[in-house]
């Protein structure tokens, strides 16, 4: 199977993981990596994404790992478009999102039926919770509250606002 998904991944977490695992599991896995126009444009809130380049190599090393433990085959896009590769692109089977992005996947099933290609079957992948109780989320991490695994981290700031 080829699965898709894709993010701005800034910084990676344990909830992406979970994401990454389930891919891994289903298939060769293509992600779609938000390019520096788009990642903003993606953001519930405004805050600072650090450059595509940057994303992509962290990336390219955690993907790495779940290629390795899955035997399967990984690559990595740029995103531009936030329907991305998925909408545009025949050979795709299945899309792995987050309950948030899930209705972002109807739209990618409704373009992909305008240009003739099969639906693709949809995973949705639960949140991973911190030890607070609420989502992991990158922007909880940047903003110091928790880190990558969903500790609660009262002693840090968080990440200066980078130009």
């Amino acid at each position: 199977m080829n699965v898709a998904l894709g993010g701005t991944f800034d910084p990676i977490h344990d909830g992406h993981r979970a994401l990454f695992e389930r891919a891994f599991e289903l298939g060769d896995v293509t992600v779609g990596l938000t390019s520096d126009d788009l990642a903003p444009k993606t953001r519930n809130e405004d805050r600072y994404v650090r450059p595509f380049s940057e994303r992509k190599t962290d990336l390219e090393r955690e993907l790495s790992r779940f290629a390795d433990e899955f035997d399967r085959e990984v690559e990595i896009r740029r995103l531009d478009e936030p329907t991305g590769i998925a909408a545009t692109e025949e050979k795709f089977d299945v899309l792995i999102v987050s309950p948030e992005t899930e209705a972002g996947a109807q739209r990618i099933n409704e373009l992909r039926a305008e240009r003739g290609f099969d639906p693709l079957d949809i995973e949705v992948v639960e949140h991973v919770t911190a030890e607070d109780g609420d989502i992991i989320s990158s922007t909880r991490i940047v903003n110091g509250e928790i880190d990558e695994h969903g500790n609660v981290t009262p002693e840090r700031d968080g990440r200066a606002r980078e130009q």
